[in-house]
Protein backbone atom coordinates (compact mmCIF):
# COMPACT_ATOMS: atom_id res chain seq x y z
CA UNK A 1 0.00 0.00 0.00
CA UNK A 2 1.38 3.52 -0.85
CA UNK A 3 0.91 7.01 0.74
CA UNK A 4 -0.21 9.77 -1.32
CA UNK A 5 1.15 13.25 0.17
CA UNK A 6 -0.50 16.49 -1.44
CA UNK A 7 0.71 20.21 -0.10
CA UNK A 8 -0.42 23.58 -1.86
CA UNK A 9 1.62 26.08 -3.10
CA UNK A 10 0.54 29.66 -3.22
CA UNK A 11 1.74 32.53 -5.41
CA UNK A 12 2.42 35.38 -2.67
CA UNK A 13 3.44 37.88 -5.47
CA UNK A 14 6.99 38.80 -7.34
CA UNK A 15 8.61 35.50 -6.93
CA UNK A 16 7.31 34.59 -3.65
CA UNK A 17 5.40 31.65 -2.73
CA UNK A 18 3.51 29.96 0.66
CA UNK A 19 3.77 26.85 0.62
CA UNK A 20 2.49 23.55 2.75
CA UNK A 21 3.69 20.41 4.77
CA UNK A 22 2.33 17.02 5.39
CA UNK A 23 2.69 18.31 9.00
CA UNK A 24 0.13 21.53 8.91
CA UNK A 25 2.99 24.00 8.89
CA UNK A 26 3.65 26.63 6.25
CA UNK A 27 7.15 28.45 5.27
CA UNK A 28 8.25 30.84 2.17
CA UNK A 29 9.93 30.19 -0.77
CA UNK A 30 11.52 33.15 -2.72
CA UNK A 31 15.07 33.80 -4.40
CA UNK A 32 17.61 36.28 -3.94
CA UNK A 33 16.88 39.79 -4.37
CA UNK A 34 19.86 39.76 -7.79
CA UNK A 35 18.33 37.14 -9.57
CA UNK A 36 14.65 39.21 -9.02
CA UNK A 37 12.91 38.15 -5.68
CA UNK A 38 12.61 39.51 -2.25
CA UNK A 39 14.86 37.36 -0.72
CA UNK A 40 12.06 36.58 2.06
CA UNK A 41 12.19 32.66 1.80
CA UNK A 42 13.67 29.87 1.44
CA UNK A 43 15.32 28.57 -1.71
CA UNK A 44 13.90 25.08 -3.26
CA UNK A 45 17.10 23.61 -4.01
CA UNK A 46 18.39 24.20 -0.40
CA UNK A 47 15.29 22.88 1.00
CA UNK A 48 16.70 19.47 -0.86
CA UNK A 49 19.83 19.34 1.07
CA UNK A 50 17.92 20.58 4.63
CA UNK A 51 15.55 17.33 3.79
CA UNK A 52 18.05 15.19 3.24
CA UNK A 53 19.86 16.30 6.73
CA UNK A 54 16.99 16.85 8.42
CA UNK A 55 15.78 13.01 7.68
CA UNK A 56 18.77 11.21 8.34
CA UNK A 57 19.34 13.44 11.06
CA UNK A 58 16.25 12.69 13.07
CA UNK A 59 17.15 8.49 12.22
CA UNK A 60 20.14 9.11 14.02
CA UNK A 61 18.73 10.83 16.95
CA UNK A 62 16.18 8.25 17.04
CA UNK A 63 18.88 5.91 17.57
CA UNK A 64 20.98 7.83 19.87
CA UNK A 65 18.01 7.51 21.80
CA UNK A 66 17.46 3.66 21.50
CA UNK A 67 20.90 2.60 21.85
CA UNK A 68 21.29 4.63 24.83
CA UNK A 69 24.46 6.66 23.70
CA UNK A 70 25.91 9.77 24.50
CA UNK A 71 26.44 12.64 22.69
CA UNK A 72 26.62 16.01 23.89
CA UNK A 73 26.48 17.73 20.62
CA UNK A 74 25.69 16.59 17.25
CA UNK A 75 25.09 18.21 13.80
CA UNK A 76 25.76 17.23 10.21
CA UNK A 77 26.92 19.91 7.37
CA UNK A 78 25.61 18.92 3.78
CA UNK A 79 27.80 20.06 0.85
CA UNK A 80 26.71 19.57 -2.72
CA UNK A 81 27.98 20.55 -6.33
CA UNK A 82 25.34 22.34 -8.38
CA UNK A 83 25.83 21.36 -12.31
CA UNK A 84 26.13 24.62 -14.02
CA UNK A 85 23.94 23.83 -17.39
CA UNK A 86 20.30 24.23 -16.59
CA UNK A 87 18.00 22.64 -15.18
CA UNK A 88 20.93 22.77 -12.75
CA UNK A 89 20.76 20.21 -10.22
CA UNK A 90 23.11 18.68 -7.40
CA UNK A 91 25.26 15.81 -9.07
CA UNK A 92 27.62 14.93 -5.96
CA UNK A 93 26.88 15.24 -2.22
CA UNK A 94 28.72 15.11 0.73
CA UNK A 95 27.11 14.29 3.87
CA UNK A 96 29.56 14.73 6.72
CA UNK A 97 28.04 13.77 10.67
CA UNK A 98 29.80 15.42 13.54
CA UNK A 99 29.41 13.94 17.00
CA UNK A 100 30.86 15.76 19.72
CA UNK A 101 30.96 13.85 23.25
CA UNK A 102 33.03 12.67 26.28
CA UNK A 103 32.00 8.81 26.20
CA UNK A 104 30.92 8.52 22.24
CA UNK A 105 30.85 4.88 21.05
CA UNK A 106 32.26 5.58 17.59
CA UNK A 107 31.11 1.97 16.52
CA UNK A 108 27.81 2.39 17.45
CA UNK A 109 27.06 6.32 16.45
CA UNK A 110 28.67 4.84 12.62
CA UNK A 111 25.90 1.87 13.09
CA UNK A 112 23.62 4.35 13.45
CA UNK A 113 24.54 6.30 10.54
CA UNK A 114 24.56 3.60 8.61
CA UNK A 115 21.48 2.00 9.61
CA UNK A 116 19.90 5.83 8.17
CA UNK A 117 21.32 5.63 4.99
CA UNK A 118 21.04 1.93 4.05
CA UNK A 119 17.58 1.66 5.74
CA UNK A 120 15.80 3.98 6.87
CA UNK A 121 16.37 7.81 5.41
CA UNK A 122 13.84 7.72 2.11
CA UNK A 123 15.34 11.26 1.03
CA UNK A 124 18.76 9.59 0.78
CA UNK A 125 17.45 7.03 -1.89
CA UNK A 126 16.06 9.72 -4.08
CA UNK A 127 19.19 11.43 -4.10
CA UNK A 128 20.92 8.14 -5.24
CA UNK A 129 18.91 8.55 -7.97
CA UNK A 130 20.68 11.65 -9.69
CA UNK A 131 23.35 12.20 -7.79
CA UNK A 132 27.02 10.48 -6.06
CA UNK A 133 26.62 10.43 -2.46
CA UNK A 134 29.71 10.58 -0.17
CA UNK A 135 29.32 9.84 3.71
CA UNK A 136 31.81 10.90 6.46
CA UNK A 137 32.02 10.63 10.19
CA UNK A 138 34.06 12.83 12.26
CA UNK A 139 34.07 11.97 16.08
CA UNK A 140 35.37 15.05 18.66
CA UNK A 141 35.50 13.79 21.63
CA UNK A 142 35.98 15.83 24.67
Amino acid sequence: MSTTNHITTKWLGNMAFETGNTSGQTFNIDIAKEDGGDGNGLRPKSLMLSALAGCSGLDVAALIKKMKLEVDDFHIETIANLTDEHPKFYDKVVLEYHFHGANLKESKLQRAVDLSLEKYCGVMEMFRQFATTEVKTFFHNK
